[in-house]
């Protein structure tokens, strides 16, 4: 590798890592109003529930808790959601120099298809098992929290049924090393942790493509033509919340199977693959089981990946 390549690897390193850190900053407390939603448990007849909506959660939350109580639990997500950027980006940098018809020329929205598909290859193979092991933690907490009839269980971008939570009721994982060492100790070692590869591919590797496509395709509308080197931050906000939602509303459905599917008994399985999940899913709850958590993970998609791209885009100019 040329001194130029290690450089811009580097710099794309660099620049994915500050773009994760943004990203959970800002969207981390929609996912706390989210888990607390989607976990609390059904009231008795007659009385009402604990939060009324996604606001009276904020406020409750800030009244008991103050703004620190948005912020609960960053600490894991902090590390791997930076690694994750940091990968996407540098593998659509990487396969940016392949595409490019020649050096500092600019993409078409077509070749940042291209280069979004393998980056979402890519970061399949570290998004599968970070996520399980978020997966199996926010079940249990769920249930913590909820009677197991009623819990719906806030895992991955969206949501699992109360029945796939309920299958990992009888383990207790102190933390994601515990959930990492029992998976690898009693659900068939290290492939274990690749439960659920599947939908994850079918999610990054479209949901990549097409977000990297829509915000190309936005930045060059707003700049007039292929060159957006001048854009402001106004422009690269819009690009950026525009792509997220692109994400999420292309392929939530993929992701309530990987959810499902990585929250399931490992002895008695209720799945028993991807295809299973889809059709059992769309049998119990319809097309709408296939939705769950749509609303809240939307709402956290857009200003997430505004941030998140925002943070890319300045950080990676400031490197040159």
């Amino acid at each position: 590798m040329e001194l130029q390549e290690m450089g811009d690897v580097a710099k794309d390193l660099t620049a994915g890592t500050v773009g994760g850190a943004a990203q959970l900053i800002v969207g981390h407390p929609f996912d706390t109003i989210k888990v607390k939603l989607q976990s609390q448990p059904t009231p008795p007849p007659g009385q009402p529930p604990k939060f009324a909506g996604a606001m009276d959660a904020v406020k409750q939350t800030l009244a008991a808790e103050g703004p620190r109580g948005l912020y609960k639990g960053m600490g894991a997500p902090l590390a791997t959601v930076a690694a994750f950027n940091a990968l996407l980006f540098t593998v659509r940098g990487q396969m940016e120099a392949v595409l490019r018809s020649e050096p500092g020329a600019p993409l078409t929205v077509n070749q940042q298809v291209i280069a979004g598909a393998g980056a979402g290859v890519a970061v399949s193979f570290l998004a599968c098992p970070t996520e399980l092991i978020k997966c199996r933690l926010q079940a249990q907490s769920a249930l913590a929290a909820a009677a197991p009839a009623a819990a719906a269980a806030p895992v991955g971008g969206g949501a699992a049924t109360a029945t796939a939570t309920a299958t990992v009721a009888a383990v207790k994982y102190g933390g994601p090393i515990d959930v990492a060492k029992h998976v690898l100790r009693s659900e068939g070692g290290a492939g274990g942790l690749f439960k659920g590869l599947l939908p994850t591919l079918a999610r990054e590797v479209p949901g990549n493509a097409l977000m990297f496509g829509v915000y190309e395709a936005i930045k060059q509308y707003l700049a007039g033509g292929q060159d957006t080197s001048s854009l402001g931050r106004g422009s690269l906000v819009v690009a950026g919340g525009l792509a997220g939602a692109s994400f999420w509303g292309s392929v939530y459905p993929t992701d309530v199977v990987k959810s499902v599917l990585q929250v399931d008994d490992y002895k008695n399985p209720k799945y028993s693959g991807s295809m299973d999940a889809f059709r059992k899913i769309l049998a119990a709850d319809g097309v709408k089981g296939l939705y769950k958590g749509f609303g809240p993970a939307m709402a956290r998609s857009v200003p997430a990946n505004a941030a998140c791209f925002l943070a890319y885009e300045v950080t990676r100019s400031a490197l040159g």
